[in-house]
């Protein structure tokens, strides 16, 4: 797999990022989009990134597999990446709003 060039690479991480933020792609794809990120198959990106068998980033990213949080998290840590627990979309959403008003009012009362 051809590796991208740095530009190419932070336009794919910025991406990855909002894309996880705004819960458009899920964990699974999040691994492969890493992975290509790198320029890497799931042989080198296992066995070279996260230290794990390739066997399990494959059956993971291939919807077969059930890797455990410490797993998941070597999967994560080198994109700074971690796992954890969201509330759902629409409270994000809400809670952001919420925020946005709340620091519109404080600006009008200065």
């Amino acid at each position: 797999m051809k590796r991208p060039t740095p530009k190419e690479m932070a336009r794919m991480k910025e991406e990855l990022y909002l894309g996880l933020a705004q819960g458009d792609i899920g964990i699974r794809e999040a691994t492969r989009r890493m992975r290509k990120i790198l320029g890497m198959n799931q042989k080198e990106y296992a066995q070279k990134v996260a230290h794990i068998s390739p066997r399990i980033l494959s059956e993971f990213e291939n919807d077969s597999g059930n890797p455990t949080l410490a797993t998941l998290e070597k999967i994560a840590l080198p994109f700074g990446m971690q796992v954890t627990f969201l509330p759902p979309v629409s409270w994000r959403m809400h809670a952001q709003k919420n925020i946005a008003s709340q620091a519109l009012t404080q600006n009008k009362s200065v």
